[in-house]
């Protein structure tokens, strides 16, 4: 079973900003009918990668599941007319650099981190299900922030260390509109460092003090995406799990298994969406944060 684009699905949520959508279809997989971090994860949940485009140039923010997604992405933007690209990085995890090998002749930037992380685990990611082999690597780096102009638009990149230490934020400050990548997430945050929990709720309290008017998740819902994504209260949503979580198994509390329980008031408020497969990413959370506990109740 091959990966294809055949699902992949083009979106506007702003003009000249554009969403490339794959995933959140009900018994379909791309690469394999065996478990694969393809098909049972970033597919699963629905991912998106971003362009944002002015005139012949566009900086790409991530470079999709596949070399054919990132193939996919190349080609629509050349077919409106961009001569430069400027990749830039999310963070290290499979599902957004997949792609790279796509972009090998552009720059590829990341925070320092993301280059450090994706050096040491470069065999690992090359040997994967599906592998990403060669992994093209970022040829360019920075550390906390970096501003630039796409075309005539200003850009900024902020790195917070949310779901993974090497997380970093591409915000337009013109519009308000962050590309959150996986800092951000709906239903709820996947959590891949659970010692650094702690950080996560402080870092997404520091991502409240930036003007935010419209949220583009890596993974959220296709139709608010399409209709110009998330409001700010996404932020809150997922420190408040993130809270409430760390809280329960603190106090030695059963943590409600069912996550639609455990995040109905979220749910209600709009502030996410109830989506079926995040139910295994809430035991995985569990577990994770569970496993852990003994060394943040002593360290706090």
């Amino acid at each position: 079973m091959p990966t294809t684009t055949e699902t992949l699905r083009i979106l506007e949520p702003h003009p000249a900003v554009f969403a490339y959508y794959d995933g959140r279809i009900h018994g379909k997989r791309l690469h394999s009918s065996a478990d694969n971090w393809l098909d049972d994860g970033a597919y699963a949940l629905g991912v998106a990668s971003y362009a944002i485009v002015d005139g012949t140039e566009a900086l790409v923010y991530d470079t999709h599941i596949s070399l054919e997604h990132a193939k996919a992405i190349r080609a629509h933007l050349e077919s409106l007319g961009v001569q430069h690209i400027r990749v830039v990085l999310s963070h290290w995890h499979k599902d957004h650099v997949a792609g790279n090998g796509a972009f090998a002749d552009c720059e590829i930037l990341s925070l320092k981190l993301t280059a450090e992380r994706l050096l040491q685990n470069r065999q690992k990611i090359e040997q994967a299900d599906p592998p990403i082999s060669p992994l093209v690597m970022p040829n360019a780096t920075f550390e906390d922030s970096l501003h630039l102009t796409i075309g005539r638009r200003r850009v900024e990149l902020h790195h917070f260390a949310i779901h993974s230490a090497d997380g970093n934020v591409v915000f337009l400050p013109e519009q308000g509109l962050l590309l959150a990548g996986d800092t951000l997430e709906d239903t709820v945050t996947f959590i891949s460092e659970a010692l650094e929990i702690g950080t996560h709720v402080r870092e997404l309290e520091r991502m409240k003090t930036f003007p935010i008017a419209k949220i583009l998740p890596a993974h959220g819902d296709h139709a608010r995406i399409a209709a110009g994504g998330y409001s700010p209260t996404l932020i809150h949503a997922n420190q408040s799990y993130l809270q409430r979580l760390r809280n329960a198994l603190a106090m030695e509390e059963d943590v409600d298994s069912s996550l639609e329980r455990f995040v109905a008031p979220e749910i209600a408020s709009g502030a996410v969406l109830y989506f079926v497969p995040y139910e295994a990413v809430h035991r995985s959370n569990i577990a994770a944060v569970k496993d852990v506990m003994p060394i943040l109740s002593r360290d706090s």
